[in-house]
């Protein structure tokens, strides 16, 4: 029978104190000058006086096509008895203001108008939810998937329940307690779910912590209920038959989601227990795992494998990649409920999964006609596509995006900016070969604006300008001479994801013949003759002239983990070994195929 350990992210256990990582950053765009702010402020309170948020006054916002003289803008204006207010000149977008009763009529009109390129109610919105929970300022994670808009649109129903199988539950904590459902514990066949290990808790705050009450954190799902399975032993370890026993439960006891926070997406049976729970009309997601290994399995398509994502939209370094991935979510420092009633960060696909649950509740909330199939694919198409356009092994589909799928399941845009930007890389060129430190330009246009665009390089993100054009400076010295592929992609600010047709380069910076300088590389923790316990990181650094293009770590002389990265950190669980001595020993190799190797240290269990 094999055991799973939850998807356990390469720091201490899974939440850490003592770091928070990414931040949300603010910024506040000031009108200068007396008389400019006096007229803004004007504009303003015209603009939002006459209707209550959601609703909208009798106004039209109306794009002209270009070519049209003024004079046939204002004539078609008139034959509908519509009055030019003022215009947004860079956009040339004209406000109209439309007799009382005739907004339908008029709106319909103009969007059948060919010389119009589009048109749309001026809509008197509110701020997206800002929710009052201490913690939510650090939460970095909720702000990037767009959830403080979705929540304008659902903050998740009580009717829609999540199963959490898993280590159990804190049932006593103050931000589930309200929200618990009785469950069921597959390890001791009892109805005793308390949290064994802790791991529970953290993932049943993630997916719907009771949120908005000024403390705290704040979930993703705030309104809907948790259904607690405990599924493990009390060492945090579950196997495949437990999962399944929790799914066909979860799935017979009304809940519509259940998130697995473990690596079980290649197993057949969870496959039948998932396809069990689909049928019922409910989503499965599943942690991708977090070795930082290319899992080949194929997909299994009753669940939604999720990887790890950091504050940075990068795909996180412990994260498993491959054919199963579905989808990416955040997954690194994410603040989240702890056992004890307290709260901590936690870091792992184990976290990223259900933050994709609480989206596929949310979603549910909103429509609760759909079938499990149809919130999968709601879930994967209005994902931000961040690795290779269209599906790929990393991103999956992309990287989640809450607000896009949720107004999806409401069956529509809201009349929102669907129209996403274009991107193009300018320089280099395709084929070219670049050396030492060169520029990357990147043109970007949208039709209402430019907020963000990212520069990959091979799949990884690399660099970000705030603003169009982008003008990125690269160092190909610190890269392996070689291949890459060059993509750049750019946001509005409705969200909208545009991106570039990929650009292939050549780097050569070698021109004195052969590479054959080895890389160099050392353990920098543990230390040798350290005594450790069931859980170790291992940090390694290793440098190259060139590049380094793989680190491997040995345990007892036999191959444990690699790493594509120069400075991994490799998370290596000990439970299977000996007391007594091991030890450790890294290896580095260049793209040459050039080998460095570490000293030997040796540790004490």
């Amino acid at each position: 029978m094999k055991q799973l350990k939850f998807a356990l992210a390469p720091q201490n256990r899974w939440f850490n104190h003592a770091h928070t990582r990414g931040a949300i950053a603010a910024s506040t765009s000031r009108v200068r000058g007396a008389f400019a702010g006096a007229l803004m402020a004007t504009l303003l309170c015209a603009s939002i006086a006459t209707a209550a948020p959601g609703r909208t006054a009798e106004r039209l916002l109306v794009k002209p096509k270009r070519h049209l003289s003024e004079e046939a803008v204002q004539a078609t204006f008139a034959a509908h008895g519509a009055t030019q207010r003022h215009a947004l000149h860079p956009l040339n977008v004209r406000v109209l203001h439309v007799p009382e009763g005739r907004l339908a009529g008029v709106l319909e009109a103009l969007r059948n108008n060919p010389e119009i390129e589009f048109v749309e109610p001026d809509e008197v919105v509110a701020p997206a939810t800002v929710p009052n929970d201490t913690y939510y300022s650090k939460e970095w994670h909720l702000p990037i998937i767009s959830a403080p808009a979705a929540w304008d649109l659902t903050t998740g129903s009580s009717s829609v329940i999540i199963a959490i199988l898993d280590t159990g539950v804190d049932g006593t904590h103050p931000e589930l307690a309200a929200k618990m459902l009785p469950g069921w514990n597959f390890y001791d066949n009892n109805s005793d779910t308390r949290d064994v290990y802790g791991h529970g808790t953290a993932v049943a705050g993630t997916a719907a912590a009771t949120s908005n009450n000024g403390s705290g954190v704040a979930s993703v799902a705030w309104g809907c209920k948790l259904l607690p399975i405990r599924i493990t032993d009390v060492d945090g370890y579950a196997t495949y038959s437990t999962i399944a026993n929790g799914l066909t439960y979860a799935a017979d006891h009304g809940a519509r989601v259940a998130n697995v926070s473990f690596r079980a997406s290649e197993s057949s049976t969870v496959a039948s227990a998932a396809q069990y729970f689909q049928s019922k009309g409910g989503v499965v997601t599943v942690a991708a795992g977090n070795e930082s290994t290319f899992i080949s399995a194929a997909d299994n398509p009753y669940v939604l494998t999720v990887s790890a994502t950091d504050s940075s939209d990068a795909i996180a370094s412990f994260s498993n990649t491959g054919n199963i991935i579905d989808l990416a979510a955040p997954g690194v420092s994410l603040y989240t409920t702890t056992r004890g009633g307290s709260y901590g960060l936690a870091t792992g696909t184990s976290f990223a999964a259900p933050t994709v649950a609480g989206a596929a509740a949310l979603v549910i909330s909103a429509n609760p006609a759909l079938s499990g199939a149809q919130v999968q694919d709601l879930l994967k198409q209005s994902a931000d596509d961040l690795g290779v356009p269209g599906h790929d092994t990393s991103y999956g589909y992309g990287r989640l995006n809450v607000y896009k799928a949720v107004r999806a399941a409401l069956g529509g845009t809201s009349g929102g900016d669907t129209t996403a930007p274009t991107v193009t890389i300018t320089s280099p060129s395709a084929g070219d070969t670049l050396s030492g430190t060169v520029t990357i330009n990147v043109n970007a246009a949208d039709s209402v604006g430019v907020t963000k665009i990212g520069l990959y390089i091979n799949d990884k993100s690399v660099a970000t300008s705030a603003s169009a054009p982008g003008v990125f400076t690269w160092d190909t010295t610190q890269w392996a001479d070689g291949t890459y592929t060059l993509l750049a992609r750019a946001n509005d600010a409705a969200n909208n994801l545009g991106a570039s047709a990929a650009v292939t380069v050549n780097v050569l910076n070698t021109t004195a013949g052969p590479d054959t300088i080895a890389p160099t590389v050392e353990i920098t923790s543990p230390a040798d003759g350290t005594t450790v316990g069931r859980y170790v990181e291992v940090y390694v650094e290793a440098s190259d002239d060139v590049g380094v293009a793989r680190v491997e770590l040995y345990v007892d002389g036999k191959l444990y983990s690699s790493s594509s990265s120069s400075a991994p950190v490799f998370n290596w669980n000990t439970r299977k070994l000996t007391r007594g001595r091991h030890t450790l020993r890294a290896q580095a190799y260049d793209a040459a195929g050039n080998k460095g190797a570490s000293g030997t240290v040796a540790i004490y269990k």
